[in-house]
């Protein structure tokens, strides 16, 4: 088929994720045929630099054979067979242990899932099995934050705190939310160390809102990602930690998209130094080439849960997957052994710093933030004032576009702009990637003029 019988296809057969359906019919999807190192290339040949790894996953890249390989061996060799009914497989093993020794120390339990969102699920799961070991049945309400993302599973959309998702079915009531640490947005005329602690203390008034003794859990990433590169204040996590060692409450930690790389270190809990009960993972451990995620469970947490006998109602046709866990052996030993993570920490980290910097001084951005592999751009029409263009977030999609036909591409959340590009990028290419950046910027502030 051609590009617009292809679209036209996708139009009657294909519903899109998060998607506007008429307006998507109108429009047509960009169709992508292939891929390579750090670049991905549509139907019309034009080719762009992937700033957001496909999905926040891709981190080594479109090109490595070494995972794809694995993956044919093993579904060669043995193409699935189920964890269920006391089996297990060799890769599923292998994983677990590799898992064990990268993740922080007090985590050497994993439960595989099929992705993000159903580790999540299953972070609920194991939260009340837990607290009813305990004989602490009443510890139900689960805390996280206004404009987190945590999957759109009904329990994982319950956890997070973005209302349109909210509006469109009927959460969990026993999930509770509070102010996220977003200091641009939100944080008035506090500074970033202010408004942190701040932040952080309205976890601590929920909790005595709520009453500790029925407080199970708090989940939160450690940046929020799809709520728009939300990078804490340096005073944010520090002062998380204090409250939550006041109540004996569990810290679940979501680094689906975090995880493996993406701040410079293995998780975002080692960057933040955070001790975790849980820590949900996907997209990254398998490099995007086979679905596979999972929650890490730390040994306070899996002890009890192993330890005091009875079944645990819950699992997944798909856990622990065979070719899935082959692609996570793959992918992980790669970023070991060709020292993906501290390149990042030492080398192209501070150096998209420096460049993604100098992109502040733009007369429509009004922050530019990094950390890592990853940054925003916050869209204003007036510097001062931090105003926007206007309601509908009509830049943000604007300087999408503006990207694209730049060949860059950059995600648009609301009115801000936000990069995640492979872990392999050069610093040539993230000297093209601001260069496209400010391009797009520009073409941008034309537009909205």
């Amino acid at each position: 088929m051609n590009k617009s019988q292809l679209q036209q296809h996708d139009r009657e057969h294909l519903l899109h994720p998060f998607t506007d359906f008429h307006d998507l019919g109108r429009q047509g999807t960009r169709v992508i045929t292939s891929a390579e190192g750090a670049y991905i290339t549509d139907i019309d040949g034009h080719r762009m630099l992937d700033g957001m790894s496909g999905l926040w996953c891709c981190n080594l890249g479109y090109s490595r054979r070494e995972i794809s390989e694995a993956i044919y061996e093993q579904l060669n060799k043995l193409p699935f067979y189920n964890s269920f009914f006391q089996c297990t497989t060799v890769p599923s093993i292998e994983l677990a242990d590799l898992l064990a020794e990268v993740t922080p120390a007090h985590m050497n339990n994993v439960f595989f899932t099929g992705s993000g969102s159903e580790a999540n699920d299953t972070n609920l799961r194991i939260i009340r099995r837990y607290w009813d070991l305990k004989d602490q049945p009443e510890k139900r309400i689960v805390i996280s934050r206004k404009n987190a993302y945590h999957g759109s599973t009904i329990g994982g959309a319950s956890l997070g705190g973005m209302s349109g998702m909210h509006k469109q079915f009927q959460a969990l009531d026993y999930i509770e939310h509070i102010q996220q640490p977003y200091w641009f947005g939100e944080g008035g005329d506090m500074s970033p160390e202010e408004f942190g602690i701040y932040a952080a203390r309205c976890l601590d008034e929920k909790i005595q809102e709520l009453g500790p003794e029925k407080v199970a859990a708090f989940i939160a990433e450690p940046i929020q990602g799809a709520g728009g590169v939300i990078i804490p204040p340096e005073t944010y996590w520090p002062e998380v930690k204090k409250v939550l060692d006041q109540y004996d409450i569990l810290l679940v930690m979501d680094e689906v998209i975090f995880g493996f790389g993406r701040t410079g270190q293995w998780f975002g809990a080692d960057y933040y130094g955070m001790q975790p009960d849980l820590m949900t993972f996907a997209k990254a451990v398998t490099n995007g080439y086979f679905p596979l995620g999972g929650t890490m469970i730390s040994d306070r947490v899996a002890d009890v849960i192993k330890s005091k006998g009875g079944e645990f109602t819950h699992g997944y046709t798909y856990s622990a997957h065979p070719a899935a866990c082959m692609a996570g052996i793959a992918t992980l030993n790669i970023l070991r052994d060709e020292k993906i993570i501290e390149n990042v920490r030492d080398n192209t980290g501070p150096y998209l710093a420096q460049r993604w910097a100098e992109l502040a001084d733009h007369p429509i951005v009004g922050e530019a933030r990094n950390l890592g592999l990853v940054g925003a751009l916050e869209l204003v029409k007036d510097k001062g004032s931090r105003a926007r263009f206007d309601d509908k977030c009509t830049a943000g999609t604007v300087c999408r576009d503006m990207s694209i036909k730049n060949g860059l591409v950059m995600r648009a959340t609301g009115d801000t702009m936000i990069i995640a590009p492979p872990l392999i990028i050069t610093r040539d290419q993230v000297d093209e990637l601001v260069e496209k950046a400010r391009r797009a910027l520009d073409d941008t502030a034309k537009a909205m003029a």
